[in-house]
């Protein structure tokens, strides 16, 4: 349970430094956009990574070249499909999904709170967070893509051209 061979141990610390150096070097090569988390699927593909690794790291059936051709096949598919999006915005508008607008100009937008299963208190604690002390201050809160939560303080007379691609309701 607590130790079973010492080539067990030598075959984490060798497997594992050479599925390191594979993914980093994959990383390396397509970019500071493959570990974003820009969105959902950002996201999973980070965390599929990570749970790769893991796996070739502990588990001895997963050999080295399979570990790394999973990395390949991860890396390979968002980088596909992060290309298609920039270039196809009907194909991007199936991958992304859009900001939400959660409460504007210190009124909540119960319909979007309920549709995005959002609380009032949620709201309120990232409000306190960002230093905002009554709600009414508050320019807009927005569920991001990613689900992070986005405080705009002020808005000015006009709708913040951030807000764009969010649904602003009329005053």
């Amino acid at each position: 349970m607590f130790f079973d061979s010492w080539s067990d141990l030598f075959r984490v610390v060798v497997v594992g430094s050479l599925a390191y150096v594979a993914l980093v070097a994959f990383l390396r090569v397509t970019g500071k956009r493959t570990l974003s988390k820009l969105n959902a699927f950002d996201l999973v593909v980070t965390v599929a990574l990570g749970s790769t690794l893991a796996t070739v790291l502990l588990n001895a059936d997963v050999s080295l070249s399979e570990g790394v051709l999973a990395f390949a096949l991860l890396i390979g598919l968002q980088y596909g499909i992060t290309w298609l999006s920039v270039r196809s915005e009907r194909f991007q508008g199936m991958i992304k999904a859009e900001p939400t607008l959660l409460l504007y100009r210190g009124r909540y937008l119960r319909d979007a709170m309920r549709r995005q299963r959002v609380t009032t208190e949620e709201i309120l604690s990232v409000l306190r967070t960002e230093g905002v002390t009554r709600v009414e201050d508050a320019g807009a809160v927005v569920l991001e893509t990613d689900g992070s939560i986005s405080v705009l303080s002020d808005l000015g007379a006009e709708t913040a051209t951030v807000l764009a691609t969010t649904n602003v309701p009329e005053r």
